[in-house]
């Protein structure tokens, strides 16, 4: 019995949580997919959040594996980029119908290696499913090619063209295993990129079942490869032999992640931490804010970038909106099934648990007042913590500043708009925030004061996450770049200026003096002024 078990007790009554089409022979087969020498011996152990049973035992990647993965992939890469984006669309568009198709397992995936309740898992599928076809449509506008006035108009044609980056790494966590491993992935191959993906130990089938689906589609062999093991020597292998890295994690492992892709001068993409602030303006509809906050906060069980950490009510409401969302975070359902009878599933490992409770503790010590939830239910499961309000918060308590990534959330009152944007820019992060107002125009003028990456008004954090035609990302120490949108593909891509010099060249002619050419093309610049061109 490992440690993982041993400190969280399975109880007789927790039914084991393995889907029953998830036999031994599933298993092999999505681990054959792992990039790996086979006469490699390393392992990776993942246990299950629902009843901390083992999940499987998969082979891992060693540095030389990645190296030959991205090698393999840089070869399928040439031929694959030679296609019409018309037919890299196709693939996608395959792929969309192939998992949308047979959802239901992935989703039982999902649940299995990461503990959420159905439907969040089923959101993934949405998001994928919205991604996959926005840029299979829309992805030859982006890329396409772009005519500019050139340097002598008329007489210098110049286009501005994307070509693709070569092979692409993805670092993907195991929060969203689908949602963020594959979103990421089908931009970067719809670009003409082959792509390296390191799959997060928790959650490594999942994106092995995506990759097998992508098969299926069409996709060539080679083309997207997984490797899996710890960041330190797969993540560290990835980012030494890729073209351009893209990262979803923690701070601190992103800026790791920056300084080795800086050194390169390779492209980097980073989704980093977030302390996301959610407002209640005074003239706010208190039911629908405590509704919205409550889905926000604690969604995924508090395990997403996006999630609300702050809530930041006006001193005339505070009382009310208080009561409103204690009410709202008591009526959640909590459990662990396959169906859609549970608002709230489990935490995904020991660590996470613990970090939760730590916040939890620290607060509880240090004088705040607990309104509801605080404990763990381990008559649940062995990782359900309770959806936890705390009030009374100073900084003095970890859970102020820190990221706590559990479904906690604490209660701030303000008085002004001013003060209360003050409060929501405290720290170094920038991800997600939330305005709640009956006025969107001040809402609005609020929102251009707050940095952050994304900003909603009258919802929590899904209506900017769910418009996949905008960019998505974050500031300050929630990271660099953008997914979604024209940045979330052609960031996978470099510009390149193409420019055809037409009749005669540029500069003077051979029977010209330089003087003359100077004194001419000083006319010109005052008459191009005075024509307002450029």
């Amino acid at each position: 019995m490992t440690t993982i078990v041993e400190n969280h007790l399975r109880h007789s009554d927790i039914p084991v949580a393995r889907p029953a089409w998830v036999t031994d022979e599933v298993i092999a087969g999505l681990a054959a997919l792992i990039s790996r020498d086979p006469a490699g011996t390393g392992t990776t152990k993942a246990y299950a959040p629902y009843d901390s049973m083992l999940i499987a035992e998969l082979p891992t990647s060693s540095a030389e594996d990645v190296a030959a993965a991205v090698a393999s992939a840089r070869v399928a890469q040439q031929s694959w980029k030679q296609r019409p984006i018309r037919e890299r669309a196709a693939v996608m568009l395959a792929f969309h119908d192939l998992f949308v198709a047979e959802q239901d397992q992935l989703i039982d995936l999902i649940q299995w290696e990461m503990g959420k309740a159905r439907f969040t898992a089923w959101q993934e599928i949405l998001q994928v499913a919205n991604i996959t076809r926005h840029y299979a449509r829309k992805g030859h506008k982006y890329l396409g090619a772009t005519s500019v006035r050139g340097a002598v108009p008329g007489l210098t044609k110049v286009a501005e063209t994307r070509v693709p980056k070569g092979v692409v790494g993805i670092i993907s966590p195991w929060n969203y295993p689908f949602y963020l491993g594959v979103g990421d992935a089908v931009p970067a191959l719809l670009a003409g990129n082959a792509v390296v993906s390191k799959a997060d130990s928790q959650t490594a089938l999942t994106l092995l079942l995506a990759r097998q689906l992508m098969a299926r589609a069409g996709l060539p062999t080679d083309l997207w490869q997984i490797v899996v093991g710890p960041g330190s020597v797969v993540g560290t292998a990835l980012i030494d032999q890729v073209d351009y890295i893209g990262f979803t994690g923690s701070t601190a492992t992103g800026r790791t992640v920056a300084e080795q892709a800086g050194k390169r001068l390779i492209g980097a993409s980073l989704e980093l931490g977030g302390k996301n602030p959610l407002i209640v303006r005074k003239d706010a509809d208190i039911t629908k804010a405590a509704e919205g906050a409550v889905v926000s906060s604690f969604a995924n069980t508090g395990q997403m970038c996006i999630h609300t950490e702050r809530v930041l009510v006006h001193a005339d409401v505070y009382e009310t909106f208080r009561d409103e969302i204690v009410r709202a975070t008591r009526a959640l359902r909590l459990g662990q099934n396959f169906d859609y009878t549970v608002d709230i599933g489990s935490l995904a490992s020991p660590a996470q648990l613990a970090a939760v409770a730590d916040h939890v503790e620290d607060a509880r010590a240090a004088g705040a007042t607990i309104l509801t939830g605080g404990r763990a239910r381990p008559d649940l499961g062995p990782l359900m913590y309770e959806p936890t309000i705390l009030e009374g918060v100073t900084e003095q308590m970890a859970v102020c500043h820190e990221e706590t990534f559990g479904p906690v959330i604490s209660l701030y009152p303000f008085n002004t708009d001013d003060e209360a944007i003050a409060l929501a820019n405290e720290g170094s992060y920038g991800l997600s925030a939330s305005i709640w107002s009956g006025d969107v125009k001040k809402a609005r003028a609020m929102a251009a004061e707050i940095r952050s990456g994304s900003v909603n008004i009258n919802d929590g954090a899904a209506a900017a996450a769910g418009s996949i035609e905008a960019p998505m990302g974050g500031m300050g120490d929630s990271g660099l770049g953008r997914r979604h949108g024209a940045e979330g593909i052609r960031r996978y891509t470099e510009a390149q200026t193409v420019a055809e010099q037409r009749l005669m060249p540029l500069g003077p002619p051979p029977s010209m003096t330089l003087e003359k050419f100077v004194a001419m093309t000083n006319a010109q610049l005052k008459m191009l002024r005075k024509l307002r061109v450029r």
